[in-house]
């Protein structure tokens, strides 16, 4: 499978569908950030429950990350991707209806096992989908969009919050 051209039809859909669960992952990492204060009035959550929101997210997903890439070698990298990108989707979902912090932190540290599942298993897919004269720009494309996902983040929060509500920060993950 390792013949796909970039420029080509399916090279570029293969990279969009990586670029957008990979951006997922990207951008919850700094999205909940600018949405912490309003989070901690409506739940009525202390700092420590503020700070878990964040901490239950990132230590899941940098804990789990080389067990999600040695699932995808063990049962295909395009079935974990795809079980990731669900996984992740169900935890926002779980975030944006949580009733208290608690159950935050909880469907946050389930997002991490989503983000560790689809982050290593999008990299995987490109490297072995893509020509070798393609390759190092795919993954190029794919490093900087993760990295616009997590620049735009806190812009994308303070409008969500400001507009629609904190809930928003999570639920834009659904439809994807």
């Amino acid at each position: 499978m390792s013949d796909v051209r970039l420029a080509s039809p399916q090279g570029r859909w293969i990279l969009l569908t990586t670029v957008l669960g990979s951006g997922m992952a990207m951008l919850d990492s700094t999205v909940v950030n600018v949405a912490l204060p309003r989070i901690g009035r409506d739940l009525d959550a202390d700092l420590a429950a503020l700070q878990w929101t964040v901490n239950a997210y990132m230590v899941t997903l940098a804990g789990l990350i080389p067990l999600g890439g040695a699932l995808g070698d063990r049962f295909g990298r395009r079935r974990v991707f795809v079980v990731g990108v669900v996984w992740f989707a169900t935890a926002s979902l779980l975030c944006g209806l949580a009733p208290d912090a608690g159950t935050l932190i909880a469907a946050r540290a389930l997002q991490g096992v989503g983000g560790a599942l689809l982050t290593p298993g999008s990299l995987a897919l490109i490297q072995a989908s893509f020509h070798p004269e393609d390759r190092g720009r795919a993954v190029g494309l794919w490093s900087g969009f993760g990295g616009i996902g997590a620049a735009v983040g806190p812009f994308l929060g303070g409008w969500l919050v400001d507009g629609p509500g904190w809930r928003w920060v999570f639920l834009i993950n659904v439809p994807v």
